[in-house]
């Protein structure tokens, strides 16, 4: 095993970033992040723990499993700016102050993320995490009680049919298993967010909030915002006291600029506290 004492880049809170972090590879408990990894074609198990000091103790099999770890947490992307820049946000700055270790959690392989987009459509998100689950259980091998993350060779091996047993509807799976196939999904890591938001929204049954999950969670970028989610949407209803449409979101996090996906996290997570202003009766 291979492991180091990381001091993050920035505020960071490893047991508010990861609480919602669990699915078929990983989970966090009692402190304690714990993943399965593929590296080089073998399985290894990951953990992280952090100190009360602010630095996190991680552990992988191996190097490359450990700078995969610390991408999935996060720990060396500052999003300081973020913070200062709008800790005075009529919206946000309440939020800022309050979760400013927060970061969103990353899944070791895009093949992953863009499974998640196509499984969160329409639906809730626990239906969404239990379809995701098994279809990963039945794409990839296992190690004690974590599975290895997706990769597209694996999703793509897959047929429509065979994903639709698990739930994903006939038209995502059909639209996910030919991505996997035809696009190296990793790749996209090195590709402009511009042409990857392109190569993407070309997709039928890929839309914005799709966009936005696959560079969130898939790429780590903070660039395109959750445009549709629905709790952004009933957020945006309650402060405008009327019914709105999932694409009216995008004004929402227009103001935020290249800061758009990290905002949408922190607008989500602060509403849930109670730390985003609304009008009480909207609220209620």
């Amino acid at each position: 095993m291979v492991e180091a004492i990381v001091r993050p880049a920035g505020p960071y809170m490893l047991s508010l970033s990861a609480r919602h972090a669990g699915d078929a590879t990983r989970t966090f408990r009692d402190g304690i992040f714990t993943a399965t990894l593929e590296v080089d074609g073998g399985l290894e198990r990951a953990f992280a723990r952090q100190f009360p000091d602010g630095r996190l103790h991680v552990v992988a099999g191996s190097e490359d499993g450990l700078e995969r770890l610390r991408f999935c947490l996060a720990v060396d992307d500052d999003h300081s700016e973020f913070l200062r820049r709008f800790r005075g946000d009529a919206l946000l700055g309440r939020s800022t102050s309050h979760l400013a270790g927060l970061r969103p959690m990353r899944l070791a392989t895009v093949a992953h993320a863009l499974l998640r987009a196509f499984c969160g459509q329409l639906i809730t998100s626990r239906e969404a995490r239990q379809i995701e689950r098994r279809i990963v259980r039945a794409a990839t091998p296992a190690l004690d009680h974590f599975h290895a993350p997706p990769s597209g060779e694996a999703l793509g091996a897959l047929s429509a049919a065979e994903l639709r047993r698990p739930g994903l509807h006939a038209r995502r799976g059909a639209a996910l298993v030919r991505l996997c196939r035809t696009l190296d999904l990793e790749r996209l890591r090195n590709v402009p967010s511009a042409d990857v938001a392109a190569r993407l929204l070309r997709e039928r049954g890929l839309g914005p909030w799709s966009l936005g999950v696959v560079s969130l969670e898939g790429l780590g970028r903070w660039d395109h915002g959750l445009v549709g989610d629905l709790g952004l949407v009933k957020l945006l209803g309650a402060l405008s006291g009327r019914r709105v449409e999932g694409r009216e979101t995008e004004e929402l996090l227009a103001p935020y600029g290249e800061w758009a996906g990290l905002a949408s996290v922190y607008l989500l997570a602060g509403w849930a506290r109670g730390l985003v202003p609304v009008p009480a009766a909207q609220a209620a």
